[in-house]
C-alpha cells in the first residue's frame, strides 16, 4: 500500500454487483484481495428473502429458497432502469416466484417495477434499487469485517451494454447503501485491467486489442479494448442486457417440467416451489455439465411425494439452449465492425463470467476466430472485482495514478427527436468519455418562441422507437421565422457514463438544462426516503441479532445447569436438586411460549434471574465438598513373590 494514501478515504473496494453473484475486493500489499464472505465463500449469491422473523442477504437466502419462494427475491438487476411494461420484464414475470406490480408513474407507460413481498406479517413493496442496495450493503459488511474499519468509498460495475437509467439507478443503489460510489465502470473494462494486471503488461510492452466475452448470470458484453503502455482504451462495446446463464436455466426447468408432465401427466408450471427445486437443480446440472457428458437430476418428493429423476446429456443440454448460445456470437462480430477491426487483428479473447465455462460457447467463439486459442488466465467469477479493486485504489491513491489509464466509450447512440420524429445523433455509440458534444438546431414553425428537448439512446432512425430518457423545454425564445434562431444543444456524459443535457438559445443566452431523471429512475426524494429505511432496516437486523444471542446464551446457561447438576448432583441436597430441574423446566416452557419475543431484554433478565437463583446454590455445593475432610489413603507394600 502507499504511504501517502490518504487515511480520510483508503481503503475503498470494488464491487461487482452481479445479477446472480456478487463478488468484492480490495487493493492491499500491491495487490487485489478478493474477499470471502462469512460462509467462506469468494462469490455472495445476490439474493434477498424475507421471513416472518428477518431479513436475508445472500447464501442464507438462497439456502431457504425452496421453502419460502414468494418472499425470496433474485435477479434484481434484471428490473433496475426498467419500466413495468418492458417486454423482457414481462418475459421474466412468468419464471419468478416472487411477485411484481406496476409501480407510480405518470402513466401505464412509466410505471415502474415494484417487488412485493410479506415480511413480518406485512405487505412490503422494494424497488429494484432498494434490493440491490441490500445486496451492496452485505458486500459493504463482507469488506468491514475484512478490512476491520468502515468502508464508505467504492466502484461498482455495471454490465457495458447498460443504459443511462440503469447506470443512475445502480448509482442510486449504492447511496441508499450508504456508499459514496467514486465511479461506475463497465464490467469488461474492469476485466480487461484484471487482464492487464495478470499479464503484467507494461509501458514497454507493444499494443495489444484485446476481446473481453463477459457471459455472467443475466447480462452478456463483448468489449473491445486497446492496452498499449498501460493505457486501457475501449474501442468498441456490444452485447444484451438480458442474456445469461439465468436463460440457460429457465430453458432447463422448463425442459424438465415437460419430462415431468410427460411421465407422470400432471403439469407444474404453476407451482413456484416445483419450480423453485427444479431452477436450483437446473444450475447444478448446467455446472456439472461444463466438465461431465452426462448427469442424473434426482429430486425426492418433487410434487404430492412423487419423486423426480431424470438423465440429461450435454449434448441434449446444448440443444436446448442453441439458439441462446448463437445469440451470443452475433455481438462479436458487431463489436469488431464498430471498432473498424479484423479478427486477426485480435491479439486476445478473455473469457469472462461463470457462463463462460460451458464448452458449447466456448467451441463456437473458438470456431468465429478461426481456431484461435482463448485465454483463460483469469478468473471468470473474480476478475470483474478485481478490476473494480484496482480502479477503486487509483481514484484514492492506492496505485500511482500514471500506472494505469482508462479511457472508456459509450454504449448507445444519444440525441434529440427532430420535428419530423426523427432521430438526431448528437453522441455516436462507442464515443470515447468522459465527453461533451455540441450541436446547432433551430425551431420548426415561424414565431416559436419555445423549444421541446426530448432526449433519446439507440440505434434506430426513428425516435420514438429508441429509449426514451428524458425532456425538458427551452422558452423565451425571440418570435422570428422558422430556421431563424440558433439553438445550441449540449450533451455532456462524465466518467460514469451518466449524462446531463442542456439547451442555450445563442442570441439571447437564454439557457436550460436537465440531468437525466427519467420515470424509472428514483427522484432525488425517493433516494432519500429509502436510504432512511435501509437503516432502519440495519437497525432490525442488528436487533434481531442481538435478540438471536441472547436467546442463544439463555439457553446455553440451562445447558450448563443441566450439566452441573449431573457432575455435582451427589454434592446438592434432594430439595435443591428439585429446584434446579424444576428452574430448568420452567425456564424450557417459558422459551417455547415466548420464541416470538423480538426484544433481547427479555431473555436478558431471564438469564440474569437463573443466574441469581443458581450460582449461590452451586458455590454452597462446591464450598461443602471442599470443606469435607479428606480420607486417609493408606497404601500397603507388597512384595511379589517369584
Amino acid at each position: 500500500m502507499s504511504q501517502k494514501t490518504p487515511i480520510t478515504v483508503w481503503p475503498a473496494i470494488g464491487i461487482d454487483l452481479g445479477t446472480t453473484y456478487s463478488c468484492v475486493g480490495v487493493w492491499q500489499h500491491d495487490r487485489v484481495e478478493i474477499i470471502t464472505n462469512d460462509q467462506g465463500n469468494r462469490t455472495t449469491p445476490s439474493w434477498v428473502a424475507f421471513t416472518q422473523t428477518q431479513r436475508l442477504v445472500g447464501d442464507a437466502a438462497k439456502n431457504q429458497a425452496a421453502v419460502n419462494p414468494s418472499n425470496t427475491i433474485f435477479d434484481a438487476k434484471r428490473l433496475v432502469g426498467r419500466r413495468f411494461n418492458d417486454e423482457t420484464v414481462q418475459n421474466d414475470l412468468k419464471m419468478w416466484p416472487f411477485k411484481v406490480i406496476g409501480g407510480p408513474g405518470d402513466d401505464a407507460e412509466d410505471e415502474k417495477p415494484v417487488i412485493v413481498v410479506s415480511y413480518k406479517d406485512e405487505e412490503k413493496n422494494f424497488t429494484p434499487e432498494e434490493i440491490s442496495s441490500m445486496i451492496l450493503v452485505k458486500m459493504k459488511e463482507i469488506a468491514e469485517a475484512y478490512l476491520g474499519s468502515t468502508v464508505k468509498n467504492a466502484v461498482i460495475t455495471v454490465p457495458a451494454y447498460f443504459n443511462d437509467s440503469q447506470r443512475q439507478a445502480t448509482k442510486d443503489a449504492g447511496m441508499i447503501a450508504g456508499l459514496n460510489v467514486m465511479r461506475i465502470i463497465n464490467e469488461p473494462t474492469a476485466a480487461a485491467i484484471a487482464y492487464g494486471i495478470d499479464k503484467k503488461i507494461t509501458a514497454t510492452d507493444a499494443k495489444k486489442n484485446v476481446l473481453v466475452f463477459d457471459l455472467g448470470g443475466g447480462t452478456f458484453d463483448v468489449s473491445l479494448v486497446c492496452v498499449e503502455k498501460n493505457v486501457f482504451e475501449v474501442k468498441a462495446v456490444s452485447g444484451d442486457t438480458h442474456l445469461g446463464g439465468g436463460d440457460f436455466d429457465n430453458n432447463l426447468v422448463s425442459y424438465f417440467v415437460e419430462n415431468f408432465e410427460k411421465k407422470h401427466n400432471i403439469d407444474v408450471s404453476g407451482n413456484h416451489r416445483v419450480l423453485g427445486r427444479l431452477r436450483a437443480a437446473s444450475e447444478r446440472v448446467k455446472r456439472t455439465l461444463s466438465s461431465a457428458y452426462e448427469t442424473t437430476i434426482e429430486i425426492d418428493c418433487l410434487f404430492e411425494g412423487i419423486d423426480f429423476m431424470a438423465t440429461i446429456t450435454r449434448a441434449r443440454f446444448e440443444i436446448i439452449n442453441m439458439d441462446l448460445f448463437k445469440k451470443c456470437i452475433d455481438p462479436v462480430d458487431q463489436c469488431l465492425k464498430d471498432a473498424k477491426m479484423e479478427k486477426s487483428d485480435v491479439h486476445d479473447v478473455v473469457l469472462v463470467g461463470g457462463s463462460t465455462r460451458i464448452p458449447k460457447i466456448q467451441q463456437l467463439l473458438q470456431d468465429f476466430f478461426g481456431g484461435k486459442e482463448l485465454c483463460r488466465s483469469i478468473n471468470p467469477d473474480e476478475a470483474v472485482a478485481h478490476g473494480a479493486a484496482v480502479q477503486a485504489a487509483l481514484l484514492t491513491g492506492g496505485v500511482d495514478q500514471k500506472d494505469i489509464v482508462l479511457v472508456d466509450v459509450t454504449p448507445l447512440s444519444l440525441g434529440i427527436k427532430l420535428y419530423g420524429g426523427n432521430m438526431n445523433v448528437i453522441v455516436p455509440r462507442n464515443t470515447t468519455i468522459p465527453t461533451r458534444k455540441v450541436d446547432r438546431v433551430s425551431t420548426a414553425l415561424d414565431s416559436q418562441t419555445s423549444a421541446s428537448f426530448q432526449v433519446y439512446e439507440g440505434e434506430r432512425l426513428v425516435a420514438k422507437d429508441n429509449n426514451f430518457l428524458g425532456k425538458f423545454a427551452l422558452s423565451g425564445i425571440p418570435p422570428a421565422p422558422q430556421g431563424v434562431p440558433q439553438l445550441d444543444a449540449c450533451f455532456d456524459i462524465d466518467a460514469d457514463g451518466i449524462l446531463k443535457v442542456s439547451a442555450e438559445d445563442v442570441k439571447t443566452g437564454n439557457k436550460n438544462q436537465i440531468t437525466i431523471t427519467n420515470q424509472s429512475r428514483l427522484s432525488k426524494e425517493e433516494v432519500e426516503r429509502l436510504t432512511k429505511d435501509a437503516e432502519k432496516f440495519r437497525v432490525e437486523d442488528e436487533r434481531y441479532l442481538k435478540k438471536v444471542m441472547a436467546q442463544n446464551a439463555l439457553e446455553n446457561y440451562l445447558k450448563k445447569m443441566f450439566d452441573a447438576l449431573t457432575e455435582h448432583g451427589q454434592k446438592l441436597s434432594r430439595k435443591d436438586q428439585c429446584k434446579i430441574q424444576d428452574a430448568i423446566k420452567k425456564t424450557i416452557q417459558w422459551l417455547d411460549w415466548n420464541f416470538q419475543l423480538k426484544e433481547a431484554s427479555k431473555f436478558e433478565e431471564k438469564l440474569k434471574e437463573l443466574q441469581e437463583f443458581f450460582v449461590p446454590i452451586l458455590d454452597q455445593a462446591t464450598q461443602s465438598s471442599a470443606a469435607k475432610p479428606q480420607k486417609r489413603v493408606v497404601r500397603r507394600r507388597f512384595k511379589w513373590r517369584i
